[in-house]
């Protein structure tokens, strides 16, 4: 199920939508949000949850509904959005900002993943390149199957790759970030271009495997089951091949930031366009973010 599998009927979407801003009635309100249910639980697949979890998957199908029936009620066809996408954001939030309150990770669990992270970021910075599994478990002294375990906390804790570069505990979300400019600003251009630039870089240091999910999951739009599906995989081991190729882009994009803040008073700009680019790099979910 994705976002397009629910407006595969214009004409009748339309019509809908329609007879809902003419009358504003409960008739039409119920019929849009039971149209829209789908999305909740494709959003949930996106972010990595599966029916599995039981009741507490069922808990956040419930908030994911509470955040499309605020979709339905705030939704404003005049700002050119359709209204499947703008759901999907408010659906997400809403089981983000659930996800937040309840703290359903453990402390051991979150304290593991703020481990792992940290972890990618100093290995980044003496490696310069994405740290293998044997190097990350020795770095942090745990086994093989406690690293596999913190790399699904941090797919848990790190949901999206909203959450790249903004703020040390990952929370902000580029989504609330950005301004809606009328005109294009010269020097958020040139931010953009050396942020693709660098994130070009950081994919095509990725093994070709953590390319695939990433690939599959933020360009095809695909769950993390289906991902598993198409590339024979548990959804689990997708979720940490995830969560790995995600905290190596946030470790090496923190370090290319700390590179370029080191003063180079002995450098003309001559020689610092010659220098070689730093290498950069990129697991329900999340990003996911």
């Amino acid at each position: 199920m994705t976002t397009k599998d629910v407006e595969s009927r214009p004409q009748e979407e339309a019509a809908l939508w329609k007879r809902y801003f003419k009358k504003r009635d409960a008739p039409s309100r119920d019929a849009i949000i039971l149209r829209y249910v789908p999305l909740v639980h494709y959003v949930l697949g996106r972010l990595g949850f599966s029916p599995a979890l039981g009741p507490e998957y069922e808990d956040l199908a419930g908030q994911g509904l509470l955040g499309l029936i605020d979709a339905v009620d705030r939704y404003d066809p005049s700002h050119g959005t359709q209204f499947s996408t703008y759901a999907t954001l408010r659906i997400r939030g809403q089981m983000l900002d659930a996800l937040r309150a309840q703290d359903w990770l453990t402390r051991a669990a979150r304290r593991r993943a703020r481990q792992v992270q940290g972890a990618y970021a100093e290995l980044w910075s003496v490696l310069h390149r994405a740290p293998s599994d044997d190097e990350l478990a020795r770095h942090l002294n745990l086994t093989d199957d406690d690293l596999r375990q913190a790399l699904m906390d941090a797919g848990r804790v790190m949901v999206s790759l909203d959450t790249l570069s903004h703020g040390d505990d990952g929370d902000d979300s580029l989504h609330e970030l950005l301004a809606d400019e009328a005109q294009p600003d010269p020097a958020e251009q040139l931010d953009e271009h050396d942020l693709r630039r660098q994130l070009s870089s950081v994919l095509r240091d990725l093994p070709e495997r953590e390319q695939q999910v990433l690939a599959m999951y933020y360009h095809e739009q695909l769950t993390m089951k289906e991902i598993g599906a198409v590339l024979d995989l548990s959804e689990s081991r997708v979720c940490q091949l995830h969560a790995r190729a995600v905290l190596n882009m946030r470790a090496a994009m923190g370090a290319n930031v700390k590179d370029r803040r080191v003063p180079r008073s002995r450098h003309t700009a001559r020689d610092d366009a010659a220098l070689p680019a730093e290498p950069t790099a990129r697991q329900g979910g999340m990003v996911h973010v």
